[in-house]
């Protein structure tokens, strides 16, 4: 298939500024309720979900607010491998512009280095701008073409950044 808390405090709108934490079960609905308002194409049903939380080869992290989920990452890991894969970054449209994206990366990078992996791989549609300025600006690098890699036919870009 393609693709601990920090405490909250009120940026300059008055919104509360969602916490990076590990997901629980009880985050399941929301996190299927936000790959569906994200994504057109190659979602996670609610069984992959409920797998990934609780498997020991990856780590879901949620920006919340509250119940209310602004953002959630999927990071893959493989025993005796030292790459971790970014297998999707998603932003609530109404959490849009706030650096929800840029913190849940960071937090991922946090955790495979916890994991001790020295680089994170991930794909990206090549026609999502927003999204590879987002990983370019943390230092990620084009490595790879990959024709025909969505459900939907639409080709991706592999980026990698070392983690020393």
């Amino acid at each position: 298939m393609p693709p601990h808390s920090i405490a909250a405090t009120m940026p300059v709108s008055g919104t509360p500024r969602a916490a990076i934490r590990r997901a629980t079960v009880a985050d399941l609905s929301a996190l299927v309720e936000l790959e569906h308002a994200t994504f057109e194409h190659d979602r996670l049903s609610a069984r992959q979900w409920q797998r990934h939380l609780h498997s020991d080869s990856a780590v879901v992290l949620v920006a919340a607010r509250g119940r209310e989920l602004a953002g959630a990452a999927v990071l893959f890991f493989r025993s005796g491998n030292r790459v971790a894969r970014l297998y999707s970054i998603a932003t609530a449209a109404s959490a849009r512009g706030e650096g929800i994206g840029a913190r849940l990366l960071d937090a991922c990078e946090r955790v495979a280095r916890r994991r001790r992996c020295d680089r994170v791989r991930l794909e990206v549609r090549q026609d999502n701008l927003a999204a590879r300025r987002l990983y370019e600006g943390h230092g990620y690098r084009r490595i790879a073409g990959i024709e025909a890699y969505y459900e939907d036919g639409a080709d991706a870009w592999r980026y990698e950044k070392a983690l020393t």
